[in-house]
C-alpha cells in the first residue's frame, strides 16, 4: 500500500517536471517580413534592437512568452510624408509574447493633419495583425 502510494506521488512529480521542460520549448513569434495594407496607412518597419539589444534584423524573430520590447525604424514611403529626415527617429513598441501566436508589426502613418519640419509624431509602431502558429525552439537557446 506504501509503495503503491509513493510510486504514483513518484509519477505525479515526474509528470509535472515534463509538462514544465515542455513549456521551455515553447515560443512565440513577431515578424515584420509581410508588407502590410498601405490602403490603411500602414508601412514596413525593420527592428533594430530587442530587449534593449542591437540586432540584425531578421523577417521573425522566436520568443519566449512575456514582455519583449522592440526597438523600431519605420520605412514609410508616401507623399504624405513632409518630415525632414532627421525626423524619422527610432520608436519603440512593447508587445506580450503568448505562446503560439505570431505578431505582424508595422508603421501607421498618422494621417489626422500635415506633419512637417522635425515632428517625429508622425508614424506610431503597431501590431497590425496577429494569428496562430506554432512555435517550438529547438533547443533551450532558442
Amino acid at each position: 500500500m506504501k509503495i503503491t502510494a509513493l510510486l504514483l506521488m513518484m509519477l505525479a512529480l515526474l509528470q509535472g517536471c515534463a509538462s514544465s521542460s515542455d513549456d521551455e520549448f515553447m515560443c512565440g513569434s513577431v515578424a515584420s517580413y509581410i508588407t502590410p495594407p498601405t490602403a490603411d496607412n500602414l508601412y514596413r518597419v525593420v527592428v533594430t534592437h530587442l530587449d534593449g539589444q542591437a540586432v540584425i534584423s531578421r523577417p521573425y524573430y522566436k520568443l519566449t512568452a512575456g514582455k519583449h520590447t522592440f526597438t523600431l525604424a519605420e520605412l514609410i514611403e508616401s507623399p504624405e510624408l513632409k518630415v525632414k529626415l532627421a525626423a524619422r527617429q527610432t520608436k519603440k513598441l512593447d508587445i506580450v509574447v503568448e505562446r503560439e501566436q505570431r505578431y505582424h508589426l508595422a508603421a501607421e502613418l498618422k494621417v489626422d493633419k500635415t506633419y512637417t519640419g522635425l515632428n517625429s509624431d508622425y508614424w506610431k509602431p503597431v501590431v497590425w495583425k496577429q494569428a496562430s502558429y506554432e512555435c517550438v525552439f529547438t533547443d533551450k537557446m532558442g
